[in-house]
């Protein structure tokens, strides 16, 4: 049996070091920890993969926690199958002891307990995801009922945007040092400029070349 350990970090800017330092009492080799520094969108992940494929019956996956398998219990749930009924092969979660498939006392209490909390921890994520939903479309319903307009607010067309609006028109000024003086993203700045001035400016020479 080989002991194999699964490390996901979002960002290349996110340090690994506190999972690494949970998996030290396991005295995992280097060779058989992967680590990915991508969010967790998909399951094209090179490590991953790696892992995957080298792994077989009888080995143990440690990870820090369950959702370095997957992005939502669905996605979880399939890896988990995969893992522990397709290749054999054990799982062990450090944050939740009871999601522990190996063996206790000769028995396979371990993968009957975690196959359940899985199970339960999936369905509530579920029913939370399915209660949001029906919150959202009551209250979208009750405000539409109440005249309440949705949506953000549009941004005000002041006598600053219309100044800073001329400005870019004419060279003077860079979409993202306008949008910075008004405090919004220089993708919004762009557009409602561009709305403004085509309104007001048609002939600009300017706006006929962006």
């Amino acid at each position: 049996m080989k002991q194999f350990a699964y490390i996901r970090v979002s960002t290349k800017e996110q340090h690994i070091d506190r999972q690494l330092e949970a998996l030290k009492p396991y005295h995992i080799p280097r060779s058989c920890i992967y680590c990915d520094h991508q969010s967790g969108k998909d399951f094209e992940r090179p490590a991953y993969q790696k892992l995957i494929k080298r792994m077989r019956r009888g080995d143990l996956l440690i990870v820090k926690s369950i959702d370095r398998l997957g992005r939502n219990y669905s996605e979880i749930l399939t890896q988990w199958q995969h893992i522990t009924k397709e290749i054999g092969a054990d799982i062990l979660v450090l944050d939740m002891a009871l999601l522990d498939t190996r063996e206790k006392d000769g028995n396979l209490t371990g993968t009957l307990i975690a196959d359940l909390v899985l199970q339960i921890l999936a369905y509530v994520a579920q029913t939370e995801r399915d209660f949001i939903r029906q919150r959202q479309a009551e209250g979208i319903a009750a405000a539409k009922a109440s005249g309440k307009k949705l949506g953000r607010k549009p941004i005000e067309m002041t006598a600053e945007f219309q100044r800073l609006c001329e400005e870019w028109a004419e060279g003077n000024i860079s979409t993202r040092k306008a949008a910075e003086q008004l405090n919004i993203s220089h993708s919004t700045f762009s557009r409602r400029c561009k709305k403004y001035l085509a309104e007001d400016f048609g002939s600009n020479s300017r706006l006929k070349n962006t």
